[in-house]
């Protein structure tokens, strides 16, 4: 995806400024819902390899078991953060709430969800969520 593209986590900033830094491991995010716009942008990209090294590794899947659809297949359409606790620069932990909307072979979709958040060693990790 181009730098100067609008990036797909809907912050209004381009994907340069924004979550592809994140991507290509120029940076951490420096909070929660920084991650969590990043792991959006990662299933919009299909960046498989983001989503499993931002995961923690307690609850991690295997990669066979985590596929981005085809581009061609799902597309993501817009993230919307409803709320955060905690996730900020000097905590440890924080949680995201967020619906995600999609559209695919079976219409249009949308995955509501609160994500709980750990920070390891400076980055953040996603824990899991309930759906």
């Amino acid at each position: 995806m181009p730098d100067d593209s609008r990036c797909p986590c809907g912050s209004g900033d381009t994907y340069g400024a924004c979550c592809g830094p994140v991507l290509r491991r120029q940076r951490h995010a420096a909070t929660a819902v920084a991650l969590m716009r990043s792991r959006y942008t990662a299933f919009a990209v299909g960046d498989v390899d983001h989503l499993l090294r931002t995961w923690h590794p307690r609850t991690r899947p295997e990669r066979a078991e985590l596929t981005a659809p085809p581009a061609d297949e799902v597309r993501w359409l817009r993230l919307d953060v409803l709320a955060t606790g905690a996730g900020g620069p000097f905590d440890d932990a924080g949680t995201v709430e967020f619906t995600a909307v999609s559209q695919g072979p079976h219409g249009r979709q949308e995955q509501h969800e609160l994500s709980r958040f750990v920070r390891v060693d400076g980055s953040w990790l996603y824990v899991d969520g309930d759906v």
